[in-house]
């Protein structure tokens, strides 16, 4: 497959993104909005061997594996840069300055049981050398970790995270020596770098993550911050942008109350500067998806049981924004972190919500069936859905949306073929300007989809009756929850607003006391005409009896309920008839215990 001599809108210039599709009939690039044509810069591999592609992360190189061997390109220039022979590469990752191409195929060992050959191979992308080949057997975190500007780069050896300076791996310099380390991040941004561990526990040990600043690793001492916890079987580590805070998801494979399919999960938050909290999930499930706002400010967690709830939350770990309850378990911020993007895709129907993240107003609600991707354009204003396989293997394709719910291109593949990957080509943060957030739908040539809600089934003889509402969960609707101007009152928490419905409770209870000592204290003209179970009560001077009077009375009055129950109509359960039953022998008791004083 030969590059064609058309040229691509040079990213640095500001041209439109393109977008690639990879699947059963080839690979092609589509030219983003607002044309949405056929970009010839690549021309069409018809192939069916092209196993993965990638883009470098400024967008100006792409490399793609097509069966035979894995090609670099320059995309603005469409130059060949270089092919190497690797016909089972399956995975591909630039380093983040252009400097490094990595690849990875299945590791292989030879049939009289010796070692394999290197799988993991480095190479320079303006030589073409090969720089250091690894072996690496597990495809998970398979890929060196670098840090923004190239300076270090590390990857896990056994107990060991082995760190490499300036791209030269042929020389360590620098290790961190964890018992069973099991996963560790570098965060993003500028130097110094600072790394974020996974240590599981064992042998009722708990699990743990520290944070460490490169190159101080002289033990926990020297760790910036710590969070150990239980109930961990793995652990997601997301770093935000500034690199000021970690967000840590732990999860079991299993629930052990067996109240949830998908294990437990905890959400857990990790300053540099050594503090650390849980961050308090009002409803219990299991907690879908986590992500930071591009501006480090704050984070979006989507959890509970179905209908999951939504909630943005500040650095203190308070709740600023509740979404409410609804069908979702997926988040998207945009790039300049204005809207934000709530999906239920998956097993879900593909409803999405679509905030103003400053005004924390709905902007849209697209519907997007049968979606199992999603990514937002560089632009921030556009985004693509997507049904791909071998999640679903058939109704595969594409949908380009804007932002206020247009959608403005589409295609679907033949019946018989078979979408696999979809990408955006990447731009560098700040290359596309963030613009002012707007209401109004574009217009469009295509229909947007809207949500029809399906008719519940009804017998026939229920046909032609009136008919009632019922709904198996009670939605909660969206709730604002920063303090309101001149209220100095921060968001309570969990625990804090259990305690204050406690304390309103109670002041209630003291309340209704006074009430009722007043009315005692008043004598009823019609005193006669009262029942039983209302009577004002009489002291005797003993504890006992006043209880046995008290509780006698509690019992009638719970009577009476029941009989008025039973008077409107409703069906009263064995238990409930055998109590009025004993009204007579409650009454019987009562005037007894009250004429004994």
């Amino acid at each position: 497959m030969a590059p064609s001599t058309p040229l691509l809108a040079d990213p640095s210039a500001c041209g439109p993104p393109i977008e690639i599709m990879r699947g059963s009939e080839g690979f092609y690039m589509v030219t983003g909005p607002p044309s949405f044509t056929e970009n010839t810069t690549l021309q069409r591999d018809f192939g069916k061997n092209c196993k993965v592609f990638a883009f470098s992360k400024d967008g100006t190189l792409f490399a793609w594996c097509n069966g035979e061997k894995v090609n670099i390109v320059n995309v603005a220039s469409t130059e060949l840069l270089h092919s190497f022979d690797l016909p089972k590469a399956v995975c591909l990752e630039f380093s983040p300055k252009n400097n490094v191409l990595a690849t990875w195929q299945a590791y292989t060992t030879a049939k009289d049981g010796a070692a394999g050959m290197p799988n993991l191979q480095l190479y320079d992308v303006k030589t073409g050398k090969c720089l250091k080949s690894f072996i690496q057997k597990k495809m998970q975190n398979w890929c060196l970790c670098w840090a923004d500007d190239e300076s270090i780069s590390a990857r896990i050896v056994n107990n060991e995270v082995h760190f490499f300076e300036n791209n030269n791996f042929d020389t360590i310099a620098n290790k961190l020596h964890l018992q069973k380390v099991n996963d560790f991040v570098l965060s993003p941004g500028p130097q110094p770098s600072k790394v974020s561990v996974y240590v599981p526990g064992s042998k009722g040990a708990p699990s743990f993550v520290r944070l460490y600043q490169y190159p101080n690793f002289g033990g926990p001492q020297s760790a910036l911050a710590n969070k150990s916890f239980f109930k961990a079987d793995k652990a997601t580590m997301l770093w935000n942008n500034k690199a000021t805070a970690v967000l840590v998801i732990a999860s079991t494979e299993v629930d052990k109350t067996g109240a949830s399919y998908y294990g437990e999960q905890t959400l857990h938050y990790i300053a540099t500067n050594g503090e650390s909290a849980v961050v308090q999930l009002p409803k219990n499930g299991p907690i879908y998806d986590v992500v930071w706002n591009p501006n480090s400010t704050e984070f979006c967690a989507v959890y509970g049981f179905m209908p999951a709830k939504a909630t943005v939350f500040n650095l203190k770990c308070d709740p600023l924004f509740d979404f409410g309850t609804g069908p979702r378990n997926a988040a998207y911020y945009s790039s300049p972190g204005h809207i934000l993007v709530l999906a239920g895709f998956g097993n879900l129907r593909g409803q999405m919500e679509v905030w103003d993240v400053k005004n924390y107003k709905l902007i849209s609600k697209p519907l997007a069936s049968d979606s199992t991707y999603f990514a937002w354009c560089p632009d921030g204003e556009h985004f693509v859905t997507a049904t791909c396989a071998p999640r679903l293997r058939v109704g595969n394709g594409y949908k380009i949306w804007h932002y206020t719910g247009s959608v403005l291109h589409k295609c679907e593949v033949p019946p018989n073929a078979e979408i696999w990957q979809v990408s955006w080509q990447p731009f560098l943060d700040g290359t596309f300007p963030a613009k002012a957030v707007t209401y109004q739908a574009v217009p469009s040539e295509l229909p947007s989809a809207e949500l029809k809600v399906a008719q519940a089934y009804r017998p026939p003889a229920l046909r032609n009756k009136p008919i009632t509402s019922s709904k198996l969960h009670e939605e909660e609707p969206p709730q604002n929850m920063k303090p309101q101007p001149g209220n100095s009152d921060k968001p309570l928490s969990k625990m804090a607003l259990k305690n204050q419905r406690k304390h309103e409770a109670k002041k209630a209870a003291k309340q209704e006391a006074k009430t009722d000592g007043s009315q005692e204290s008043t004598p009823s003209p019609a005193l006669q005409d009262v029942p039983r179970s209302t009577l004002p009560s009489v002291t005797s001077g003993d504890p006992e009896v006043d209880k046995k009077i008290k509780n006698l009375k509690k019992k009638l009055k719970a009577i009476e309920q029941l009989k008025d129950q039973a008077a409107t109509g409703k069906q009263l359960e064995k238990n409930q008839l055998e109590k009025i039953q004993k009204e007579a022998a409650l009454l019987k008791e009562l005037e007894d215990l009250e004429l004994g004083f």
